[in-house]
């Protein structure tokens, strides 16, 4: 298993690193193109040839030690045995203090690291950005499709409520159940059409105080990200979900985080790259050890 940026010596040592990279290999449940399965070893290969210092941040995140756990065992036929593999991986790195994000993989895995930060923390809100409203009750026979990953995050316990931003794709029964459920949904022909400020200032508000962050790239627009199994057009740009990250770690606590959905593909290098960028945009947000 790769390293992150290439790190090696303390600061990629579990005993010595404030963060921890949990790699899920799966995508036993996608519903289009197979291959996410692939993107964490894309996304730390990736990651050896983007720059060390943030010139946003003015400094090195890297400071607070990243080190690449050993990989969840996802050969399985079984959805439901990979959200419990995860979960107790997540479980065992979180009661070592580590700050987790968990590197997907199709969205299932987020189940499961989602249900462990919040039962950890004692209570978190998901702020999901995504293309899908992933709130299907089941999907293909399976309660653990990625097409139901925020219905089975809102269904944990100790999650108090799911905000999705950038949805720009959901079933009919999907959009009734948002309708009568606690779930939020920023729509991103609405956000396109609104000052960028004032509705992150609303998802801000939606959020308690402390919270998870499951980002599915497809939230990405497809011109920034294309690769990725199930693609929609009109998604959130580079920059603004960046000052979404920002100011959700400036005005909240994120206590973990996932990255999922990327499916590597030849000719699209630049989506590994965007996404280990974000992983790397994601530590220097969100842990203060990284300061």
């Amino acid at each position: 298993m790769l390293s992150f940026l290439g790190l090696e010596g303390p600061l990629s040592r579990f005993e010595g690193a404030r963060v921890v990279l949990l790699p899920v290999p799966y995508d036993g449940s996608v519903s289009a193109h197979a291959g996410a399965r692939h993107a964490p070893q894309a996304i730390l290969a990736a990651s050896e040839h983007i720059e060390e210092y943030d010139e946003e941040l003015q400094r090195e995140p890297l400071a607070c030690g990243i080190h690449v756990a050993e990989p969840v065992e996802s050969d399985v036929s079984d959805p439901a045995t990979l959200v419990m593999r995860v979960r107790s991986r997540c479980d065992e790195l979180l009661s070592a203090g580590k700050f987790v994000i968990t590197l997907g993989g199709d969205h299932t895995v987020a189940v499961g690291a989602g249900a462990s930060h919040a039962a950890h923390h004692d209570g978190v809100s998901v702020l999901q950005i995504d293309a899908h409203a992933d709130l299907r009750t089941s999907y293909d026979g399976m309660m653990f499709s990625h097409a139901c990953t925020a219905r089975r995050l809102g269904e944990a316990r100790g999650v108090d409520r799911v905000v999705g931003v950038g949805i720009r794709a959901l079933s009919q029964a999907e959009h009734a159940f948002l309708r009568d459920s606690d779930h939020q949904a920023f729509f991103a022909q609405d956000l396109a059409a609104r000052d960028e400020a004032a509705w992150i200032d609303e998802v801000v508000a939606a959020l308690g105080p402390r919270v998870y962050v499951t980002f599915d790239v497809d939230g990405l627009d497809p011109g920034i990200l294309p690769a990725t199994g199930t693609p929609e057009p009109g998604g959130l740009g580079w920059w603004t979900a960046l000052r979404l990250l920002r100011r959700v770690a400036e005005e909240r606590r994120v206590v973990g985080a996932d990255v999922c959905e990327l499916l590597p593909t030849p000719g699209l290098h630049a989506s590994d790259v965007t996404a280990a960028r974000l992983v790397y945009k994601m530590i220097g947000y969100f842990v203060p050890d990284s300061a």
